[in-house]
């Protein structure tokens, strides 16, 4: 008996920028918070650092997630609109 197969996402296009921007910063900024507390850091340039690394890193994670949703549309039995 095999198990019936999970219903296919829709084809969204990909998220904006600007959102890959501030989730890349918060995840440096996570990322580093605590090692920064370790050593005394001071938060405030820890953010505009984060901020920073995040602007850098969107590029990447943005093709990244185009990547997959193309390579999720070309998926057998998926609908293209």
């Amino acid at each position: 008996m095999s198990e019936p197969v999970p219903a296919r996402l829709p084809p969204r296009p990909p998220r904006s920028f600007a959102i890959h921007w501030l989730v890349d910063a918060a995840v440096v900024f996570v990322g580093a918070a605590f090692l920064a507390w370790l050593v005394a850091f001071p938060l405030v340039p820890l953010a505009i650092i984060s901020l920073v690394v995040g602007l850098i890193g969107a590029p990447y994670t943005r093709r990244a997630e185009i990547r997959a949703l193309a390579a999720r549309a070309d998926e057998p039995g998926t609908e293209s609109s």
